[in-house]
């Protein structure tokens, strides 16, 4: 009997132990740090719609909510020169995929709460805003130009904006800092990191201040943003080295210039592009 009871007592001391360690192993899963890939999940939430304000152009509504222009035009029904108008509703759902050709028509109908152009004549549409028709008058007298300008920029041979030191690294495309940021003085010249040509000049992005967007080929574009004073407007076209804005401090806290590079609407690390210094 002594040994039967033995045996049960080893065998309880076993069982206790086996439980023990579980328990253990159990608590620290439940305390163990959050894993940084649900960190990295966390994008900020990117509405349904946009509705247009006067100084928004589809490369700045683009650039906003980190999707390629292409693919926003042409689910949405839009044609180049990628015209749009103040309260027209943009449809933001796009999920990063182009929109079939054959559907077309389907993709502007969906654009609701577009104000159709109003009626003239015999059913024609009313001509555009002057400005609007200028410029599309000049892309079409250039698009020679345009089109060679276009072959050259395949590969944009980068180069560094401004001088200064680099203040702050690029974080990741979900991240707060999609770009990088550089010191200087207020007014030094910045410059265009490759050719291009300018599709956004203005202040109506919160967080960049007085931002420039210059469009180098149908897959690159970069910015540069707080600057003092902007110095090319939208349709111009840059060289590689030209100043096109002051720097400044605009829509922060120090004279900085932000910098950065977007590869099919997605934000990559300008330092893989630029030359070393």
């Amino acid at each position: 009997m002594s040994e039967v009871s033995s045996n049960c007592r080893v065998k309880s001391l076993k069982l206790f132990v086996i439980l023990i360690a579980l328990l253990l192993l159990t608590s620290c899963a439940s305390h163990s740090p959050a894993p940084v890939l649900d960190r990295s999940k966390t994008v900020t939430n990117r509405p349904k719609t946009h509705i247009v304000v006067p100084g928004d152009t589809l490369f700045s509504i683009a650039w906003r909510y980190g999707l390629k222009y292409e693919i926003l035009a042409k689910y949405n029904g839009i044609a180049p020169p990628y015209v749009i108008r103040p309260s027209q509703v943009i449809r933001l759902d796009v999920a990063g995929s182009s929109v079939p050709a054959t559907s077309k028509q389907q993709a502007a109908k969906r654009a609701s709460g577009v104000n159709p152009p109003a009626q003239t004549g015999r059913g024609k549409p009313a001509p555009l805003i002057k400005n609007d028709k200028a410029r599309q008058e000049n892309k079409t007298a250039t698009s020679g130009t345009v089109a060679n300008k276009t072959q050259t920029w395949a590969a944009p041979q980068w180069r560094w904006p401004v001088r200064g030191p680099l203040l702050s690294s690029f974080q990741g495309s979900n991240a707060l800092n999609k770009g990088i940021d550089l010191g200087g003085k207020l007014g030094e010249p910045v410059l265009a990191a490759a050719g291009g040509q300018v599709v956004y000049s203005g202040n109506g992005l919160r967080g960049y201040g007085k931002l420039l967007i210059v469009k180098h080929n149908e897959t690159f574009l970069s910015a540069y943003a707080h600057n003092d004073r902007l110095l090319v407007k939208e349709g111009d076209f840059v060289k590689a080295g030209q100043r096109i804005a002051d720097m400044g401090s605009s829509g922060t806290d120090r004279v900085k210039l932000h910098f950065e590079i977007r590869r099919d609407g997605t934000p990559v690390d300008p330092l893989k592009f630029l030359p070393r210094r």
